[in-house]
């Protein structure tokens, strides 16, 4: 039996070559920035002096250095005592020289007496350890005060992005290719 011709065909499938580089991304983020400014608070702080009242005119009239009214009055109350003391001393005398009959010397021992002491009015005044009056006022301290303050700036900074694209090659590494062979027909037969 004569043989049938066959053709033969051949395939070479395509290739394709891909060449790819992954891209780079480069993140960088920085610090958000601050700035904090400070106004300091004031304080002002002012002590007016405070007053001294020194009264000494009790110690003055003490010494017999006070006001003339003050001491004038004083003798003037003590008038009726000493004139009552007066009129005492002058009968005790009398009487003392009713008694001369008893002895001694009565005229002479009353003049002596009169000679040495005479009436005292007392226009001092109280001595006492009290006698000068010190009066201290204190001021208020005057106290004004200025608020500080703190101003404050931030702000965030954004990202900083680079992306750098990779590299992406499609080539064909092999074209298609269909290989048909035909029979070899024997023509002489």
């Amino acid at each position: 039996m004569p043989s049938i011709p066959q053709i033969q065909i051949s395939q070479q499938p395509a290739l394709i070559g891909i060449d790819a580089d992954l891209g780079t991304q480069d993140i960088k983020q920085p610090r958000p920035t601050y700035e904090m400014q400070v106004e300091r608070p004031k304080q002002d702080i002012r002590q007016p002096r405070g007053d001294l009242d020194i009264d000494q005119s009790k110690a003055w009239d003490a010494l017999g250095q006070g006001p003339i009214l003050q001491a004038m009055s004083r003798i003037y109350s003590q008038c009726h005592e000493i004139a009552m003391q007066g009129i005492a001393r002058r009968v005790e005398d009398g009487n003392r020289m009713w008694a001369i009959h008893l002895g001694g010397n009565p005229i002479a021992e009353i003049a002596k007496e009169l000679s040495i002491s005479r009436p005292q009015f007392d226009y001092y005044g109280e001595a006492s350890y009290d006698n000068v009056d010190i009066t201290y006022t204190a001021n208020k301290a005057e106290i004004n005060v200025v608020d500080g303050k703190v101003n404050v700036n931030a702000r965030v900074n954004p990202p900083e992005i680079e992306y750098n694209r990779g590299k992406l090659d499609i080539y064909m590494r092999q074209y298609p290719k269909v290989e048909i062979t035909p029979p070899q027909i024997d023509f002489k037969s």
